[in-house]
């Protein structure tokens, strides 16, 4: 009996590895918004893990200014040192694709690369899209 149970959950297990390989798709990262601000972070302290996996969420679109260039971010709202001012998202090498207009909510699906110049994750985009419906701009 204990045999079979043993047979049992080894066939579920490969089952579900062979489902994944086998899908035809990468394993993408899909940050939903329940959990963004988790997933979030997570992916920042443990980027070096995460280098190279594609990544998939939404957000509004930004642009910062640092040293007279731009630089792209797709980030949701969050608590700040001083009240709801804080920003939570990734920067995005865009790839030659064109620059949204601000506050676009947007999805994004790229590569996570590490961005030198500051040592954080930063997305390497393969499409931005406007998404169709807005989600949750602000996060907890």
């Amino acid at each position: 009996m204990k045999k079979t149970a043993v047979i049992l959950i080894a066939a579920f297990i490969l089952a579900g590895c062979a489902t994944r390989v086998s899908a035809g798709e990468t394993d993408i990262i899909e940050i939903g918004e329940r959990f963004f601000i988790t997933q979030a972070h997570h992916i920042y302290l443990n980027f070096e893990h995460y280098i190279g996996r594609v990544i998939r969420y939404e957000g509004i679109f930004h642009i910062v200014h640092l040293d007279g260039q731009p630089h792209y971010l797709v980030i949701r709202h969050t608590h700040g040192c001083c009240g709801p001012d804080g920003m939570i998202g990734f920067a995005v090498e865009l790839n030659g694709i064109e620059p949204l207009s601000i506050d676009a909510w947007v999805e994004v699906t790229g590569v996570i690369e590490e961005y030198e110049r500051f040592s954080i994750p930063r997305i390497s985009a393969i499409s931005i899209t406007e998404a169709p419906e807005r989600g949750r701009r602000f996060v907890e």
